[in-house]
């Protein structure tokens, strides 16, 4: 193989990897301009130039040599693992370590199969953890401490119920209402069997664990970032999950009989 055909391979492997690396880092959380900044730190460091195209569901890349020459365009489908703070940070911590030299470009690409290869943290904790997180934003609200076991055991409920639905393959969104319904019902006992004193608190705090947070903020950062399309499409997709836990919500009060100005 001559050099220029190597080359050109080198380039090729460099497109496809930081092209996936993009995918996963999208995937797992990350906003568009982390997206750029990591993959073209990343880039440098493997002695090329990159052209970054961040889409809603697809990432395209063009990846030239450092001294110019024809670009190697690769794209990739962005990857659907759910928000994934540790992944986040590794995937970041690793472009770091290529951009300082600390690490060779292949162990660069053992490392990140490693990384993306990694199990997620334990269902269980995560239900522990969520539960024990959105009791503490019922007291914060004002919640006694009625109203707090209330949110904590209809948290563990419906959490789990999502977690069940989404692992068989349910649309995201009919796994939110689910949730929100199963934990509304629940967190309704508190008025219906007079349980403490601020019942509707309960109530209304025991969804809070479904509103999508970081696609709302990643709206906002893509949007400041020029990113439009992108930001547009995250926000709406958030915006259909709120639907989904507003109507699974309201539909729980409407079959126990809870009137809205409980909340």
């Amino acid at each position: 193989m001559t050099l220029p055909d190597r080359a050109i391979q080198d380039i090729d492997d460099d497109a496809g990897f930081l092209a996936e690396y993009a995918a996963w880092l999208w995937g797992c959380g990350a906003t568009c301009t982390r997206l750029e900044r990591n993959v073209m730190r990343m880039a440098r460091a493997l002695g090329a130039d990159a052209d970054l195209l961040v889409l809603p569901g697809h990432v395209e890349l063009a990846v030239t040599p450092a001294g110019g020459g024809a670009a190697v365009v690769a794209v990739r489908k962005m990857n659907s693992c759910g928000i994934r703070f540790d992944l986040n940070a590794a995937l970041s911590r690793l472009s770091w370590e290529l951009a300082d030299g600390r690490i060779a470009p292949s162990e660069a690409r053992v490392r990140f199969r490693k990384i993306i290869s990694a199990p997620p943290t334990p269902a269980v904790e995560v239900v522990l953890m969520a539960s024990v997180a959105n009791a503490a934003f019922c007291r914060l609200f004002g919640g006694d401490l009625a109203a707090m076991i209330t949110v904590l055991f209809a948290t563990l409920a419906g959490l789990r119920l999502k977690q069940l639905m989404m692992g068989e393959g349910h649309d995201v969104r009919v796994a939110v209402l689910c949730a929100a319904f199963a934990s509304a019902t629940l967190s309704a006992g508190a008025s219906l069997f007079g349980w403490g004193t601020t019942p509707g608190i309960a109530l209304g705090t025991s969804v809070l664990y479904l509103i999508p947070g970081v696609p709302y903020i990643n709206a906002v950062s893509d949007m400041l970032g020029r990113h439009y399309l992108c930001a547009f499409s995250r926000f709406m997709d958030a915006c259909v999950l709120t639907a989904c836990l507003t109507a699974g919500l309201t539909a729980g009060m409407f079959i126990l009989g809870i009137n809205s100005s409980v909340l």
